[in-house]
């Protein structure tokens, strides 16, 4: 007995120690969610490397980290303090924001900085609260104090250091050995960077901006989404779009499959791209995209992939994948002269996005002459955004990517000839201002450019107050138990009808096109576009029909002997609707052949 105890105790002696992790609000949430999701305690234990007990405590205390998460503490904080409120709670709620946004552009920051900033931010709200106190001071204690709240690690800088721009210009040559030694092609090359969209905005001397102006509480055009854009050294592979929102369901996505939008979608409480969102898109968005790329060009996949030193990039990227090299810009103030997508790229996509804008709604007002611009802005939602926006990056020319990489790649530039004619700055913003003119807006050149670098410019207080409350709105429309809207699906009488319609309308274009091969040209491009939807329509019709014959016969069978031929043929026959579908004849160029299609009128 005295030995087994011995052999107890020693086992106790040598097993060894739990290693004690700090788990951050980001992790909490995460194992909330599962836990929501209907995933049990152990499950999540084994799979994130802890107790059970630390899952379950984490659990219980769900309705308080969510507050948190709420209240806009950093998810990288490791505890959770106790409730604050006031104007300097306020205060530090927006100056981290603004922070998150000058470190997400990377801006150098210094305590000088942040302390200005913080008092500026306190004059500003502290009308709001009776009891504030009239001077705050922003001490370097409370800097302290308040590194300290938020888990801030980052060091804050002082002025640039004189050797940056000496730095810039070296690395250019360094990244030429760095091709050279590799034998990178120039379409194994690329850049990617994060910019702002404020996707909802109009150019601010327009009505709807004032009128946007003068009301209270949110504003849409307020309403900031996060852009990782990208292309390669040869301008012939622009990466699809991340775009990263602050919610994770906005009410207009619903009823819409994420994976069938034009750009990846993510969410994050800041609309920012965090570590665990670019490392998400580094695997499952960018790898697979640029491998088919390499395979269709038939060349070597191996990709050198330049990006500069935000904090969501991941400093570790180098060892992620064997066929893709890192490197990193120098981390200086000038790092914007050499980034390529900061050169022209950025302004010439938000150029082309409002110009979409106009053109839809000048669309939309010529559909219903009685509409008023500010009715369409009304209805204009994310989702319309989103379709603008890659209507804007597929309409970037691989002229416009090419000339981004004069400053970093000087040698792919001097043996780049052009392309046939692209737009100009000139012409895009020209048919921008014929558009608003279209529209009545009152806008000239000089709103056109305030209007792009408005999307870079630094947060003012206003700014930061109206992105607070649109955060909080969205957490409340989010919050709002609403009826589910059904999802989309596709109908067998309405596939139909749409048909119908397209083909009358075709057979009208005909009657007035006195060019047969323009139509021709044109009738084949429809078909060939549509015929992904009449694929869909008929699998659907044969589901329906097969339906139908397993009907008829199983009526048939239950049938009595005695029954009459003509009442069984009544019970056997099912009702089917003639829809009239115009089809283009091969044999007769732009003539219509009119067909009959049966579909059961049961779907």
């Amino acid at each position: 007995m005295i030995m087994t105890g011995k052999r107890h105790t020693d086992a106790k002696i040598t097993q060894p120690k739990r290693k004690r992790t700090k788990i951050d609000l980001e992790m909490k949430m995460k194992m909330i969610k599962k836990y929501e999701g209907g995933q049990n305690l152990s499950a999540i234990a084994r799979e994130l490397g802890l107790s059970v007990s630390t899952v379950n405590t984490i659990v219980k205390n769900a309705a308080r980290i969510k507050e948190h998460v709420k209240g806009c503490a950093p998810l990288k904080s490791t505890i959770i303090t106790k409730q604050r409120s006031g104007a300097i709670y306020e205060m530090e709620k927006l100056l981290m924001m603004w922070m998150e946004d000058q470190i997400r552009k990377c801006v150098p920051l210094s305590l000088m900085n942040i302390q200005a900033k913080a008092r500026s931010l306190y004059e500003d709200i502290k009308g709001k609260y009776p009891t504030a106190c009239q001077s705050f001071v922003a001490s370097n204690g409370w800097f302290h104090r308040f590194k300290n709240r938020v888990g801030l690690h980052n060091k804050v800088s002082g002025d640039a250091a004189s050797g940056d721009v000496a730095a810039t210009e070296s690395f250019s040559a360094m990244l030429k050995e760095i091709i050279k030694e590799g034998g990178y092609l120039q379409q194994q090359i690329f850049n990617v960077d994060e910019t702002g969209l404020f996707w909802k905005k109009m150019p601010s001397q327009t009505c709807i901006s004032e009128e946007e102006k003068e009301m209270s509480g949110f504003k849409a055009g307020k309403d900031r989404l996060t852009l990782l854009l990208g292309c390669n050294a040869s301008g012939c592979c622009k990466v699809k779009p991340l775009l990263v929102y602050h919610s994770e369901n906005p009410r207009a996505l619903k009823g819409i499959s994420k994976a069938t939008l034009p750009v990846y979608y993510r969410s994050n409480p800041k609309a920012s791209v965090t570590v665990a969102i670019f490392e998400d898109w580094f695997f499952n968005c960018f790898i697979p995209e640029v491998e088919k790329y390499c395979r269709e060009k038939g060349i070597p996949f191996k990709i050198l992939l330049i990006l500069d030193n935000a904090p969501g990039h991941p400093a570790h990227l180098d060892d992620f994948h064997p066929n893709v090299k890192v490197v990193f810009l120098p981390s200086n103030n000038n790092t914007l002269l050499i980034q390529p997508m900061e050169q022209g790229v950025m302004a010439n996509f938000k150029a082309y996005y409002l110009r979409a804008t106009f053109a839809q709604a000048a669309a939309a007002l010529d559909r219903d002459p009685n509409q008023m611009v500010r009715d369409f802005w009304k209805s204009y939602s994310l989702y319309h955004g989103i379709l603008n926006i890659a209507k804007a990056w597929q309409a970037l020319s691989q002229n416009c990517c090419i000339s981004a990489w004069k400053s970093l790649c000087p040698q792919f530039a001097c043996c780049f000839n052009g392309f046939e004619k692209d737009e100009t700055c000139e012409e895009v913003a020209e048919k921008i201002l014929k558009l608003a003119e279209q529209l009545e807006l009152d806008v000239d050149g000089n709103d056109l450019e305030e209007w792009i670098e408005s999307h870079g410019q630094e947060l003012t207080s206003e700014d930061l107050l109206e992105l607070e409350a649109t955060k909080v709105a969205e957490i409340q429309a989010e919050a709002s138990k609403e009826p589910e809207e059904e999802p989309k699906r596709f109908i067998t009488k309405e596939m139909s009808t749409a048909f119908l319609e397209i083909a009358s309308g075709m057979a009208r274009l005909e009657k007035m096109d006195p060019n047969a091969s323009r139509f021709f040209k044109v009738q084949r491009g429809v078909d060939e576009s549509l015929a992904c939807y009449r694929e869909i329509y008929e699998n659907k019709r044969k589901t329906a029909d097969r339906s139908s014959n397993f009907i008829r016969k199983t009526e048939c069978t239950s049938q009595p002997a005695i029954s009459q031929p003509s009442t069984s043929h009544k019970t056997c026959t099912a009702s089917a609707v003639q829809v009239e579908v115009y089809l283009e004849d091969d044999h007769k160029g732009g003539d219509i052949a009119r067909s009959h299609i049966s579909s059961s009128s049961s779907i």
